[in-house]
């Protein structure tokens, strides 16, 4: 589209999170018109660290925003899988783009803080929870529970994975239950019993269970998650400090007293859910990105960098297509394949019939689904 088509272009995004924000940001260096509706009063990212991986930093760059992100968050080189035990399966350097080789290691909640930050005053609105979509054809209206309504040429849903946007105009199907349950803190470095010494995220995996340490050297701290097999599909489910024990039985007695001296208030519980590939993602005035088209579960690290990576090429289809039908096309065309390849490998290893091949007698006696 030319210069002067985008100026006169009014974006609708809906949701304030890392996609809705990285949108927000790409379209605006357009010249577009954009405004973001958030339903919460306040955003606050729950949760603890995760990765930025170099093509997502080359994002930034282009959008003259690394240096705010770098700011707070920390290079690391490579990560590593370990056993139980602490002997190494694999180590490797985080695949590359282009000069940039480290993947920033950064708080859910410093990132979301330095994305919103970069974005113009007044253009996120908060309170603003979507009760209706309205397709029609040549531009979309927007209707609210405070009573506003809002009208735009294009309509981004970027609002998670149980997207109003979605199941209003693409898929009325729920989330997916993994048959796993995720266990997120913060600690400090000092809590950490010598187990982090340098930048590079470790994950020790076996008895059904998943253990993540990720530096977050900026703040002095570690992000400590846990991922274990449990058939309980409630979205925030109750658990005890023995629950939590008893998925690292038998690992590292470090990580298992790094789990003991948790303050449970402090620890992020969730059941862990994706979404099946969405068939279509987009109408002529409409399209989802992030964790509204293809939620994924977060074994390999790509729910935020996708979502980045959707931003940017929704930015990239505008400016090339000559109409926003056109760009909506050729962005799904252009992402859609590599997010439903990322969709399939995140679930390898934890889907029903893998559990007992991967984590042997460990699988989880239900896998129900609960909404």
């Amino acid at each position: 589209m030319q210069p002067s088509d985008l100026k006169n272009l009014k974006i609708a995004v809906v949701g304030a999170g890392y996609g809705g924000a990285a949108a927000a940001k790409a379209l605006s260096l357009l010249g577009a018109d954009v405004n973001v509706y958030e339903q919460a009063n306040q955003i606050r990212e729950a949760g603890a660290g995760i990765g930025l991986r170099p093509s997502t930093m080359n994002r930034f760059r282009e959008w003259g925003i690394f240096d705010a992100i770098a700011k707070v968050s920390s290079p690391s080189d490579r990560f590593e899988i370990l056993t139980p035990s602490g002997d190494p399966i694999v180590q490797e350097a985080w695949p590359a783009a282009g000069d940039q080789v480290h993947t920033h290691l950064i708080h859910r909640g410093d990132f979301i803080d330095a994305l919103l930050g970069v974005l113009p005053e007044g253009m996120v609105h908060l309170g603003h929870k979507l009760e209706t979509v309205q397709d029609k054809g040549d531009g979309a209206v927007l209707t609210f529970a405070n009573g506003k309504t809002v009208e735009a040429d294009l309509v981004i849903g970027a609002d998670g994975i149980k997207s109003v946007v979605r199941k209003e105009l693409f898929s009325d199907k729920d989330p997916v239950f993994s048959g796993e349950h995720a266990y997120r803190a913060v600690i400090s470095m000092d809590d950490a019993h010598g187990m982090v010494v340098d930048d590079n995220l470790r994950m020790y995996i076996g008895r059904g269970t998943k253990i993540y340490l990720l530096p977050l050297r900026h703040r002095g701290q570690v992000s400590f998650d846990i991922t274990a097999l449990c058939p309980d599909g409630t979205w925030a489910p109750q658990v005890t400090k023995n629950d939590l024990l008893a998925t690292v039985e038998g690992f590292d007695e470090r990580l298992v007293n790094i789990t003991r001296h948790l303050d449970l208030t402090t620890v992020n519980i969730r059941a862990v859910y994706d979404i099946d590939p969405v068939d279509t993602w987009h109408s002529d005035s409409v399209v989802l990105m992030g964790d509204a088209a293809h939620s994924m579960l977060h074994h390999q690290g790509q729910g935020a960098n996708s979502a980045i990576e959707d931003a940017g090429a929704l930015a990239d289809a505008l400016k090339q297509a000559d109409s926003v039908k056109e760009a909506l096309a050729l962005f799904q065309t252009t992402r859609k394949p590599v997010t439903d390849e990322l969709q399939r490998i995140s679930r390898q290893g934890w889907s029903e019939g893998e559990i007992d091949e991967v984590f042997p007698g460990q699988k989880p006696a239900a896998l129900g689904s609960e909404k």
